[in-house]
């Protein structure tokens, strides 16, 4: 059996490897990046790129289709998250927060928001990998959910159209509502349309010469 490929990981990040070397806390914070991204490569991880949040976040992850992003902030993690928040809106990927922002009052927001590991005050590079792992299968759980209750809508939808139509043929027809759903199984199949498809063609005709 092939291994799995490596994640490709976008993160999410200010410019702080490289900081004044008299500024003792951008010394701290550029310690805690490398750290993360040591752990990162350790855990067999592919970085694909390094950005800012910025204006142009959502362009750029179109563009590189990350399989997840890590978001490394310093202070304004909620800010950071909003650029990140946006730019996955369309093609939702698994997001990991690390942070050594202490005020953990906005987690619930960050979670809601679509953050699916949160990690404060640093992290040994050896524990980097379970967290991506958690962080996955939560994504991924929350994803088939997802698709459920967009499947569950789209059901009920689909019936309504159905019994719009039923009551549309019954009304013209005087025919029973078996009736009228004998006949328009009958047409789908005649047509090769969906059920729901059909529905909504008859629905609009009839609007159409009410």
């Amino acid at each position: 059996m092939s291994p799995s490929p490596a994640l490709r990981i976008l993160i999410v990040a200010p410019e702080t490897l490289t900081p004044d070397p008299d500024d003792a806390v951008a010394g701290w914070q550029a310690e805690r990046s490398r750290s993360l991204r040591i752990g990162l490569l350790e855990a067999g991880c592919n970085i694909v790129a390094v950005l800012p949040a910025d204006a142009y976040l959502p362009e750029r992850v179109a563009q590189i289709q990350p399989d997840m992003i890590i978001v490394d902030a310093e202070s304004e993690a909620r800010d950071t998250l909003e650029h990140v928040v946006m730019a996955t809106r369309d093609a939702r990927r698994p997001i990991v927060l690390f942070t050594d922002d202490e005020d953990t009052s906005h987690v619930r927001d960050a979670i809601a928001a679509g953050v699916n590991a949160y990690v404060v005050a640093g992290l040994a590079p050896e524990r980097v990998k379970p967290v991506l792992e958690v962080a996955m299968a939560r994504f991924q759980h929350e994803e088939g959910l997802r698709r459920e209750l967009a499947d569950v809508r789209t059901q009920l939808q689909e019936r309504k159209l159905v019994d719009r139509a039923k009551g549309i043929l019954m009304a013209r027809l005087g025919c029973t509502e078996a009736q009228a759903y004998a006949r328009l199984r009958k047409l789908s199949m005649d047509k090769g349309l969906r059920l729901a498809d059909l529905a909504q063609r008859l629905i609009d005709a009839n609007e159409l010469l009410a």
